[in-house]
Formats: structure tokens, sequence, C-alpha cells
């Protein structure tokens, strides 16, 4: 005999509704602050290493007082003047070029200087750098190789992820063949990093057999017909792209098919099969769908990854993109270029793991907000 459960009154409704509510808003209020805090610490603690603890100031003032000892020194104005003069001279131009720089002010004074412009997105201008415009406002210089890298890492992380799912999930229904075993064994392989595949990629494909550019975006000079254009940049896209996906592609497959073999050994896998459902549906309901949570966390990771670019990776090919930017930035101590690639990537990589939380919840039903358990 059944026992009927009694149907929740319309108030009963209200209640539960504005409970969940209240606990979606106490913890989407205290995740936002907690990730707040999170960027205010990372970005203070890269100002930090980007001027070692102050002592990049000490070089730049090293090479101010040299650049305007030399300038003076050189100056045919001041030949006859005394070296007293030319001393006090070359002292007076060193305070007001460290004046107009800021060194003039304590390192901890201007850190959090830089820390509450760097969180207002205030990027300010940088001290070595130019865009190609000739501007030295960081936001220009940002913008201007954002494209570049957008290119290079969309094209080869959206096609290694894509490519890397579909082979892992057919290596899955294979297990132990020997294409399964050959991409086990291949895997150890993924350990040299993609810039030392480049490597080899221009000395085979460009310095031995010509086929392809050495580096840059397009040819020189620039064709002047759109389509010939485009054809020039996706040649010399090939190598730097595919240097990227062939040094992570066997351990991505690799991952992904253990992954979901682990999955398709569950109980209800079994069941599905024993109940006569088809491979593609067993696929779809029992395996795919338990594992899109973390499909989904890899794929958003892998978009704000975009932004940082590939450092070495583009200056061997002297691909015009951000991580160039950001290898040049570190060379030349340029801080406020290195800081504001960092507070971007920062807000990017909080908002997403922010949003995940609700996307877990809109995939996953077992997953709730606040972590109420139904």
């Amino acid at each position: 005999m059944t026992e009927n459960l009694p149907e929740q009154t319309p108030k009963q409704k209200r209640s539960a509704s504005t409970s969940t509510f209240s606990r979606v808003l106490k913890y989407s209020g205290v995740r936002l602050v907690t990730l707040f805090i999170t960027i205010v610490i990372g970005v203070y603690l890269t100002i930090l290493i980007a001027n070692m603890g102050g002592y990049v100031d000490q070089i730049m003032r090293s090479e101010i007082r040299e650049r305007v000892t030399l300038a003076v020194t050189q100056d045919p104005a001041n030949r006859d003047i005394s070296p007293e003069q030319r001393n006090k001279l070359v002292e007076e131009k060193v305070r007001l070029e460290e004046k107009r720089l800021g060194l003039d002010r304590p390192f901890l004074v201007r850190s959090v200087n830089y820390l509450k412009n760097a969180m207002m997105l205030q990027l300010g201008r940088a001290q070595n750098m130019t865009s190609d415009s000739g501007s030295k406002q960081v936001r220009l210089i940002i913008l201007e190789r954002l494209p570049p890298t957008l290119l290079l890492m969309g094209t080869s992380n959206l096609i290694l992820f894509f490519t890397s799912i579909f082979i892992a999930l057919a290596l899955s229904r294979r297990y132990g063949s020997w294409i399964d075993r050959m991409v086990v064994a291949l895997s150890p392989t993924s350990s040299a990093p993609s810039w030392f595949y480049g490597i080899f990629f221009i000395l085979i494909f460009a310095a031995t057999l010509r086929v392809l550019p050495f580096g840059g975006m397009v040819d020189a000079p620039p064709p002047e017909n759109r389509l010939a254009y485009v054809l020039s940049v996706l040649k010399h896209l090939i190598l730097p792209a595919g240097s990227l996906i062939i040094s992570s592609f066997f351990l991505s497959v690799y991952n992904w098919r253990t992954f979901f073999l682990i999955y398709s050994s569950e109980d209800y896998v079994e069941m599905a099969k024993a109940k006569g459902l088809s491979s593609r549906d067993i696929e779809r309901r029992y395996i795919l769908r338990p594992t899109l949570p973390t499909i989904v966390t890899s794929f958003a990771l892998m978009i704000i990854g975009l932004w940082t670019g590939a450092i070495i990776t583009e200056t061997i090919f002297n691909w015009p993109g951000l991580g160039r930017t950001i290898f040049r930035a570190i060379g030349l101590y340029d801080t406020p270029v290195i800081v504001g690639t960092t507070i971007i990537y920062a807000y990017l990589l909080a908002i997403t793991v922010f949003l995940l939380d609700f996307i877990y919840a809109l995939v996953d039903p077992r997953v709730k907000v606040g972590g109420a358990q139904s």
C-alpha cells in the first residue's frame, strides 16, 4: 500500500524559492569576495616580482644616469663649461627624469599605486615599449598584439581540444587495439615543449625543404589582394600552430581516452548495454553527459588561456602576438606591460571560475549551487 506525499502549498513553494534564492545570493557574494581577494594578492605579487622587490628601480636609475651623462657630454653646447657645472647639469637632468618616471618616491608607495590603478584597469603608459603607431599606452599595445595571438592560439587549441576528444572517444571503444597502444607509447613525446618542435619544424620545412616560411605573420611586403593576404597568413600559421598542436596532442588524447575508459566501466553503463542500447546512445547518455562538467571546465580554461599566448614559441617564429610582447617586456623590465596583461588574465580567470559553478548546476542536476543537497 503506497502512501501519497502531501503536495506543497503555494506558501511553502514561495518559501522554498526564497530560500534557494537567498542561498545562491549568499554563495555568490562570498565567492566574489574570495575571488577579488585572490586577484588582489596575485596582482600585487606580480608587481613585486616584475620589479624584483624594487631592484629594477636601481637598474633604471643607472640607465638614466648613463644616458643623461652621455647626452650632456656629447652636447657641443656643454664643451666650454667646467666639470662642476657639467656634473650639476647631469644631476639636475637625472632628478627631473627620475621624477618623470616616479622613481623619486619609495617603491612600496608606487607598488600600492600600481595595484590600485591595475585593479581599476588603468594600465597607464609603458616605460620602454611602444605600439606600431608609436603610442606608449599599455592598452593600445595589448589590443594591437591581441588579434595575432587569438588567431594562433585559438586555431591550435580548438583543433587540439576537439580532435583529442573525438579520437579519445574512438579509442575508448577500441581499448587494447594497435592504434590505442601506439597512442599510449607516443604520449611521452608531449614532454617536449612546443618551441622544441618549432625549432625542428623550421629546420625541416623552412631551412631544408624551403616549402614554408621561417617566421612572421605575413609575407614582406604584404600582398595587396585580400585573398592572397589570407593565404599568406595561413601559410605562416602552419608551423607555429603545428608545433603547438603536436607538442600536446598524444598526451591530450591519452588523458581523455583514460577518462572515458573510467566512465565506460561504471555499472550503469553495463546495465545500459544489457538493455540493448546502441553504442551511440550509451556514449551520449552515460559517458559524455557525466563527463560534461570536466569537458566544459577544460574548454573554458582553454579559452581564457588564449590570452597569455605562447611566449617562447611566438618569439621563435617572430609571431607578433602577446606572448612575444610579454617576452620583450620581461627583457626590458617594462612593469606596466607585464602587470597589464596579468590583471586582464586574472579578471578573465576569476569570471570564468565564478560562472563555472552555475554552469555545473545546469549540465549536472546533482550539483547544487551553494552546496545544498536535494
